[in-house]
């Protein structure tokens, strides 16, 4: 297939438009602030798991509004002192899975967190937390759900529960609140990326493939959902288009990426219809970290590098983390 986006030397010029509104950082302070005013219980249970070289754990914390949300979080069954931490947020659709599905992080001696995203975990992997939230009209999937609104827009409750997932993890003696990574692919880079550029607790950060970048720029050039959920949204809300793109601005990674400052380890993928490549250099280049880096995967479209990528993230953080 021919690439859908820009290329090199073009693709790596590029620079993202998006503006960041003048109340972004108050905004966010004060979403996070009131989630964490309001706190919640946390449950950590052992899972009922064969495993024997890891240890993994059933959890629920408090996200936005308090709401529980689940997690797998898996440890070194021999371990001792405060561990590295690394929390993997997933890509659309997806849910938490089976503890035993991703290990490499705990076999490679750091507390793992796999994070359920709200109202999803039905498409490509099962997930179980709901969300209880009620939105203005919107489209099938996730990205309308309140687009209409920054204070109902579906990502302001994922992005908070992601920071309430840090919250609640660097509470536990295991975790060195020194060395925290935040990861993901797709959604999950995108979720990474809104982590890194709210919680300076973040020390390193991974972004693989991500999502939800330079929002006008995908729906011009995304082949696939879903960013194209927008795009139908539009065709027939005619007159919303101003008032949705001055909602997007406040959960674009671009934005995000301008307030970083963690090291940082970008992917894109070159032939990427989902996710197109110039959104991801959008973000990249606006990323505000002077330690960034980022693997680019020529003749790939969304799988990213796969496998070749988790090797490249797991030795680059152990360069920063050992």
């Amino acid at each position: 297939m021919p690439f859908p986006d820009l290329i090199q030397p073009e693709l790596g010029a590029y620079q993202s438009s998006v503006q960041i509104p003048a109340d972004f950082a108050a905004f966010w302070e004060a979403t996070i602030a009131e989630a964490r005013a309001i706190g919640g219980a946390v449950s950590i249970v052992k899972a009922d798991t064969t495993l024997r070289a890891v240890e993994a754990f059933d959890v629920t914390f408090p996200g936005f509004g308090g709401h529980p949300i689940k997690g797998w979080l898996v440890l070194p069954a021999q371990r001792s002192g405060k561990l590295p931490l690394v929390v993997q947020y997933l890509g659309y659709g997806g849910g938490r899975g089976f503890p035993h599905e991703q290990l490499h992080w705990a076999a490679s001696g750091y507390a793992y967190f796999r994070m359920d995203t709200r109202g999803q975990g039905s498409g490509w992997s099962m997930g179980g937390t709901a969300d209880p939230v009620g939105t203005t009209p919107s489209g099938p999937g996730m990205m309308t759900k309140g687009i209409l609104d920054k204070n109902d827009y579906y990502y302001r409750r994922v992005f908070t529960d992601a920071v309430r997932a840090v919250d609640m993890l660097v509470a536990q003696d295991f975790v060195d609140a020194t060395r925290i990574a935040v990861c993901g692919g797709s959604q999950g880079g995108g979720i990474s990326l809104a982590v890194a550029g709210i919680d300076e607790r973040v020390k390193a950060v991974m972004p693989d493939v991500p999502f939800l970048c330079d929002y006008r720029r995908a729906l011009q050039k995304a082949g696939r959902d879903p960013y194209l959920e927008i795009v139908r949204f539009l065709a027939q809300h005619r007159d919303k288009k101003a008032n949705v793109f001055e909602v997007l601005n406040y959960f674009d990674g671009v934005n995000f990426a301008r307030r970083a400052k963690a090291a940082a380890l970008f992917s894109v993928a070159v032939m990427d219809e989902t996710c197109p490549p110039s959104t991801v250099y959008g973000a990249y280049n606006a990323y505000a970290g002077a330690d960034k880096s980022i693997e680019e995967y020529e003749f790939n479209n969304h799988e990213g590098g796969q496998a070749f990528q988790d090797r490249a993230q797991m030795i680059w953080l152990a360069q920063r983390f050992s």
